[in-house]
């Protein structure tokens, strides 16, 4: 099996790298209905459930609303 050969313990499945897939692809700034649509899902909010947003995101969101506030 191709986890064994990776030396990986866990179990993977399929359905769990979709799930890392969405979160990278915003992570990288990607919008989410372009996420939607690599996917192939029909709803955005089938997308969202998909998507796990980290810590690193929520601080760039913030920090980016900060600047759009303070900074001219």
């Amino acid at each position: 099996m191709i986890l064994e050969l990776a030396e990986i313990d866990k179990d993977a499945r399929v359905h769990d790298a979709r799930h890392i897939a969405a979160t990278l692809l915003l992570e990288q700034g990607v919008d989410i209905r372009v996420v939607q649509a690599v996917l192939g899902h029909s709803q955005l909010t089938t997308t969202k459930r998909y998507t796990h947003i980290m810590e690193t995101l929520a601080s760039e969101a913030a920090a980016r609303m900060g600047r759009a506030l303070w900074d001219s």
